[in-house]
């Protein structure tokens, strides 16, 4: 399996990258992982909501230039569908089986995702109601991702 996170803004934290880099390597006996980082826009200060928009328009068009055709479409989303960890392992296996062997991730910038990126998504993904930092996520999606492999194999993982 081909798995594509693109996520919008630069890590700038050691321990988000060191914890990144660990579940890449972890994930290397279990699929093929890419991510691809993508440029945040400036937000002024006070910005109003049609910049907001504008905003989200933009890190989009950058998003959209990067999805390949034939991958299935994650895009996480705090309105998304919450999954328990065994039932995203089973989607994921799922996915697998009926020949989906490309799935890309997104993970939108501070202002999410623009409405042309959510509407295109084969699916909308919640972790929580919660809102996370974006470059946060990157991380807890790895290890999510690495734990439904673990799931599915039925090899053991710390609960």
């Amino acid at each position: 399996m081909h798995i594509t996170i693109i996520a919008i803004g630069k890590l700038k934290e050691k321990y988000l990258r060191d914890g990144i880099n660990e579940y890449l390597k972890r994930l290397q006996s279990y699929a093929k992982v890419e991510i691809i980082e993508l440029a945040d826009e400036k937000e002024p200060y006070n910005a109003s909501a049609a910049e907001e928009e504008q905003i989200k328009i933009k890190e989009g068009e950058r998003i959209k230039a990067k999805i390949k055709p034939d991958s299935y479409l994650i895009a996480l989303a705090i309105e998304g569908k919450q999954f328990t960890s065994p039932a995203l392992a089973q989607k994921l296996d799922f996915l697998a089986s009926s020949g989906n062997s490309h799935l890309t991730f997104i993970i939108g910038g501070s202002l999410g995702l623009s409405d042309e990126i959510l509407k295109s998504a084969d699916l909308l993904l919640s972790f929580s109601e919660l809102t996370f930092p974006h470059q946060l996520m990157r991380l807890i999606l790895l290890e999510q991702i690495y734990r439904s492999f673990r799931i599915i194999k039925g090899e053991p993982y710390h609960k």
